[in-house]
């Protein structure tokens, strides 16, 4: 099925703080053609980790077979259940300064980082420097997947409890990861300051 099973969607793309036991990334993708104004869809779906291959790098694979005509724009919108680790967020810098016609923007539910803390917010902040807009899942995004790519037998989507909260903190955590360097040290200075 082009639709993923209501579990998979509930388990794998709630915004937990701490989401022990959620090895894979699952990513849902919407591939638009941009004509002036207006835009044309050309493909949606999901896709998940395979053995030995993350999610991202799939996606690029797939879309990379395409042979994108160079003289066109597309966008794509990616909602993953995991952000990007260090080398999957290279990846995509690279790819994305290789197709200058090309937008994406990355709506992730959770924040990944591995033992090494420093890599992934790296490699988001590389990301971002790359061209892509990254940001956190909110109610209308998870509102908007349900709809889209959930085989959700006209269900409506019920959020969980911790949805909203869990989205603002993992917001800000975000923002604080995008800053320049020099606001962070400029934060840090005024906190000093105030005592905090």
């Amino acid at each position: 099925s082009i639709l993923m099973q209501r579990r998979l969607f509930l388990y794998n793309f709630r915004n937990l703080r701490k989401a022990k036991g959620r090895r894979e990334t699952y990513l849902c993708y919407v591939v638009k053609r941009r004509d002036s104004a207006t835009s044309c869809s050309l493909d949606f779906g999901y896709l998940r980790n395979q053995m030995g291959c993350h999610v991202e790098v799939l996606f690029l694979r797939y879309i990379a077979a395409w042979d994108l005509d160079p003289g066109r724009c597309y966008r794509i919108t990616w909602f993953t259940s995991w952000s990007p680790c260090y080398d999957c967020a290279q990846h995509i810098a690279n790819f994305l300064r290789s197709y200058p016609n090309l937008s994406l923007r990355i709506f992730m539910a959770r924040l990944y980082f591995c033992e090494d803390r420093k890599a992934e917010p790296e490699g988001l902040r590389r990301l971002h420097k790359a061209g892509a807009q990254i940001a956190i899942m909110t109610f209308k995004d998870f509102f908007y997947c349900w709809n889209t790519f959930v085989e959700n037998r006209e269900q409506t989507f019920k959020g969980w409890e911790g949805l909203h909260e869990n989205s603002v903190h993992l917001a800000r955590k975000l923002r604080r990861i995008l800053l320049p360097l020099y606001e962070v040290d400029d934060l840090r200075d005024a906190f000093k300051i105030l005592g905090l």
